[in-house]
């Protein structure tokens, strides 16, 4: 199992140089989590002859130290860092203690040297820095401050609850045996910096979080390494809190993208709805299919680059989404068969129509071939609209036979016009003879001229079409100008309205003496009220007499 801090964007992990304790050395397998139990001197193997020379094995120096869990690794790789966080090299692992070789003198191991994590915000090293010795030093020293290791080989640390042994390495000085669980704790410190960067400095997710903070917490529980254990839970504790918030806020930020998706799917639902329960006679069915295609193309999109979103409410919409779909084609496959219904009706009544139009193109019989046609063109504006293709050819047949017939009128009227143009000329000259009868001053003698007038305009023939509104016209002023002084002097001779306006006269005349007797009793009592209403009455009634005698005058003149 790694002991490196697990991570979206950690580098590979480089491998570390095996270390040898000294041959003849006590060594025991690591357990599982790569920290070997203490084991009793007695477990040793017997010591071998310290013939071969010994061999020091060189580390090369390393970003971040690994624990010695890890005895072979991949080779190193160096990924390129991500554009929101610095790169934080990964621990490498630390080799695992060998057993004893049989034969060779004790080898000497080297101190790896740890490299404190780059900062939050900067950028990290792209190849391995060294770090100079002082630090090492100064690191191991302080760590070494919390160990012992007693005449047996037996590694202690000293904790806030007591002093516990972290493991066994005999038959070497005391420096080396302490060095390795020195080590040990370096990496695990290196491991926290580590987390500490990246949790402050990149976007992890929360499963990288809570996988990273539970390693961390288990690893640094009991380790078998010898340094501050104490601050290192207190520095992982504290940790936990900051994951806490940024779990939190992680959350909260999932939470808003889920819901800033959802919203996005619904208005492309409601979008499509709106279009799928719009009235199918209203309907623009092209550019409404165009648009249901790019809502489709929209809902792909958010699908396969948006935020997740949870299966119950994606299916839900989805159902909303495709029914509206389902319906837009229904409606849309239901209207065009209807309307290649109605186009196939309307066709078949146009050619009907077509047909009679055609057999009345070479009709002689002007007035009843032309009421004809308009009762056809009725007809057809009531029988609706084929097929573009259909309607336009059926059109075109049908304004021929229209333009044939008219256009053999129009020649026919030409010719008639042309032979009555010296009727229309001898007209005229009648008009300017009628014309100059008035005004009216001798009725009898403008009668008997216009009897003459209009035996010789009967006798003058037809006139051209176009001018038979406009000399019929100025005749039939004359004429009527003729009547209504006719119809006047009847109503002024009348006898009967002549014996009315006498009558009428006597009696206003009667009327008016007694009103007078009357206003000369109230005069002479005095009251001056009576007096007025019957002055007013009396006025009225000799205007009345005035009108009526004018009348009577006009009929007996």
């Amino acid at each position: 199992m790694s002991d490196h801090v697990t991570g979206a964007n950690d580098p590979a992990p480089v491998q570390d140089d095996v270390v040898e304790p000294a041959a003849g050395a006590a060594t025991q397998a690591p357990d599982a989590a790569g920290t070997p139990d203490p084991a009793p001197a007695t477990d040793a193997p017997a010591p071998v002859s310290p013939a071969a020379p010994a061999t020091p094995v060189t580390e090369p120096t390393v970003d971040t130290p690994t624990t010695a869990t890890e005895a072979a690794a991949p080779a190193p790789v160096t990924p390129a860092p991500a554009a929101t966080e610095a790169p934080v090299p990964s621990p490498a692992p630390a080799p695992r203690p060998r057993a004893p070789k049989p034969s060779g003198p004790p080898k000497p191991s080297a101190v790896r040297r740890a490299v404190p994590a780059a900062p939050a915000g900067e950028a990290g090293p792209v190849a391995p820095t060294p770090v100079p010795p002082a630090l090492d030093a100064a690191a191991v020293s302080a760590a070494e401050a919390f160990g012992r290791v007693d005449d047996a080989g037996t590694v202690y640390v000293r904790e806030a609850a007591g002093e516990r042994a972290v493991g066994q390495f005999p038959d070497v000085p005391q420096a080396e045996a302490m060095s390795l669980y020195v080590r040990r704790y370096l990496d695990l410190a290196a491991k926290v910096s580590l987390f500490e960067a990246r949790l402050g400095g990149t976007d992890l997710s929360i499963k990288e979080i809570d996988q990273t903070l539970a390693k961390l917490t288990e690893e640094t529980a009991e380790p078998a390494a010898v340094g501050d254990l104490d601050a290192l839970r207190t520095r992982v504790a504290a940790l936990g809190a900051v994951a806490t918030e940024r779990r939190a806020a992680l959350e909260a930020a999932r939470a808003a993208a889920k819901a800033e998706a959802i919203a996005a799917r619904t208005a492309i639902v409601e979008a499509a709805e709106k279009i799928a329960g719009t009235d199918p006679q209203r309907m623009q069915w092209r550019p409404a299919g165009e648009e249901l295609r790019q809502l489709l193309d929209q809902w792909k999109d958010a699908q396969r680059s948006g935020p997740r979103i949870d299966r119950t409410t994606e299916e839900s919409l989805w159902k909303r989404f495709s029914h509206a779909r389902t319906a837009f084609d229904r409606e849309r496959r239901h209207y065009f068969a209807e309307l290649e219904q109605r186009n196939s009706s309307a066709k078949a009544a146009k050619e009907a129509l077509v047909a009679e139009a055609e057999k009345l193109s070479s009709s002689s019989e002007w007035g009843a071939t032309a009421a004809a046609f308009r009762d056809l063109m009725t007809r057809w504006k009531a029988a609706g609209r084929a097929s573009r293709r259909d309607d336009d050819a059926l059109w075109a047949r049908f304004r021929a036979a229209q333009d044939a017939f008219f256009t053999a009128r129009d020649e026919q009227n030409a010719a008639i016009d042309a032979e009555y143009g010296q009727n229309l000329v001898v007209k005229e000259a009648i008009l300017a003879e009628a014309e100059a009868l008035l005004p009216l001053t001798d009725l009898a003698a403008a009668k008997a001229a216009l009897r003459g007038i209009q035996e010789r305009w009967e006798a003058a023939g037809k006139v051209p079409r176009g001018d038979v509104q406009r000399v019929e016209g100025r005749l039939r002023a004359v004429e009527q100008a003729v009547r209504d002084a006719e119809q006047a002097q009847w109503v002024r001779t009348n006898p009967e309205t002549r014996a009315r306006a006498e009558g009428a006269a006597a009696q206003l005349e009667a009327a008016i003496e007694g009103l007078e007797a009357d206003l000369a009793a109230a005069t002479q009592r005095g009251d001056t009220r009576k007096v007025s209403e019957l002055e007013t009455a009396l006025a009225a009634r000799r205007s009345w007499l005035e009108q009526v005698a004018r009348a009577a005058e006009e009929s007996r003149g």
